[in-house]
């Protein structure tokens, strides 16, 4: 069956919406009823040391200088952090983040890090995007091959496919400005026609009904993409609204970059980190009718090394922190081994020392949220990982009940 989404775009010539296979079938629509997920990568290698700083580890503060944070009070590097336990806070810009903490909806997960553990951003990129134990170890994403074993709907928030959603199964794709509305007139003259075609007749009923829905997204977009600092989170609201949508997609990904922080960082995340804490709020907002069944994973390809540099910033890093949020989460709680920051506890005398292979956590999140057998994530979705065991209790019971 021709996707609705494949049809307005071939009706309105095709600007700014492809499917990423035209013609091909399209995937089964998506359980108005089920769990729904959002994946975000923050490419550049988010310092996961400045968005959940470890101000009580002993060693935290002499590595860290001038960039160091914490709940007791301002320091060089911005304000007051917002205590999460007796180890860890959330940077002052993610104030939202920190309101679903306490509403137990957030959980930061800290030394994480994708198998591969060198310090080329495309390397660890596609690791993290093939879902496979290296950079070269499938030529296909995970989510792809999740929206495969699913048979329900995937929507990629981008202008080009990212690896992550790439192969055999059929992705929407989608980037700000939605296209201009197809001409009325148009749409009640082709009606007779399709109305009697037994492949087109489903998708352009679907397509009209959809219409009105798809012009209340692609005006929210249109209104807040010129203000500054305002494109992440009017993403965010797309793929909430994408999400929340009767017969919508079950998967939404979305993507950033600018997270490669080598000089400046205090300012330069003061800000960044401010713009995805807005975008979160956003995406809330958005996906209300289905926060409680939806679930969001933050991720970055690699951390930053503990000490700064001289330029007031830090380098290409090994273990970070990720995040997962949403009414379905479990949070309230830092998730994630810590391996402390004392000079002998560094990898290579430099890093945070990975403890939690992120995959662990996407698996656990797949299997537990959208049901996905462990057999099957171990086989299809991360090929060569059934050594590694699902990370547990990330979801909370009768979540997508």
């Amino acid at each position: 069956m021709i996707s609705r989404r494949d049809l307005l775009a071939m009706i309105g010539g095709g600007i700014g919406v492809a499917s990423l296979t035209g013609w091909a079938p399209a995937t089964l629509a998506a359980d108005p009823a089920g769990p729904r997920l959002l994946f975000v990568l923050l490419r550049g290698g988010l310092d996961g040391l400045h968005a959940v700083p470890p101000y009580g580890d002993p060693g935290y503060a002499a590595l860290r200088g001038p960039l160091a944070l914490s709940p007791a009070g301002p320091t060089e590097a911005g304000g007051i952090a917002s205590k999460l336990d007796a180890t860890f806070a959330l940077h002052p810009s993610l104030t939202f983040c920190a309101h679903l903490y306490a509403r137990r909806q957030f959980m930061p997960i800290v030394a994480a890090a994708p198998p591969y553990w060198g310090r080329s951003h495309f390397e660890a990129q596609d690791c993290v995007e093939n879902g496979t134990d290296s950079p070269s170890g499938a030529e296909t994403g995970w989510l792809n091959r999740a929206v495969g074993v699913l048979r329900e709907g995937g929507l990629s928030a981008t202008t080009v496919t990212p690896l992550i959603m790439r192969g055999q199964a059929k992705i929407d794709e989608w980037s700000p400005p939605l296209p201009n509305r197809v001409n009325p007139i148009l749409l009640q003259r082709l009606e007779p026609l399709y109305g009697e075609d037994p492949v087109l007749a489903a998708a352009f009923a679907d397509a009209i009904g959809a219409r009105e829905e798809d012009a209340r997204i692609d005006g929210s977009m249109r209104g807040a993409r010129l203000g500054v600092g305002q494109r992440l989170p009017s993403i965010f609201a797309a793929a909430g609204a994408f999400l929340a949508r009767r017969g919508g997609p079950r998967i939404v990904f979305v993507e950033d970059y600018g997270w490669d922080t080598h000089a400046n960082q205090a300012a330069i995340l003061t800000r960044k980190l401010a713009e995805l804490d807005r975008a979160v709020r956003a995406f809330h907002d958005a996906v209300t009718p289905a926060w409680g069944r939806t679930a969001a994973i933050v991720v970055t390809e690699f951390g930053r090394t503990a000490r700064i540099n001289g330029t007031g910033g830090t380098d290409h890093g090994t273990g970070g922190a990720m995040f997962v949020f949403g009414g379905a989460v479990a949070g309230g709680r830092v998730g994630g081994q810590w391996p402390g920051m004392r000079p002998q506890e560094l990898y290579q005398d430099r890093d945070v020392h990975a403890t939690t292979d992120q995959r662990a956590v996407f698996k656990g999140v797949l299997g537990k949220h959208l049901g996905i057998a462990e057999d099957t994530l171990a086989r299809v979705i991360f090929p060569g990982s059934a050594g590694l065991r699902p990370t547990g209790g990330l979801l909370r019971e009768g979540a997508n009940t």
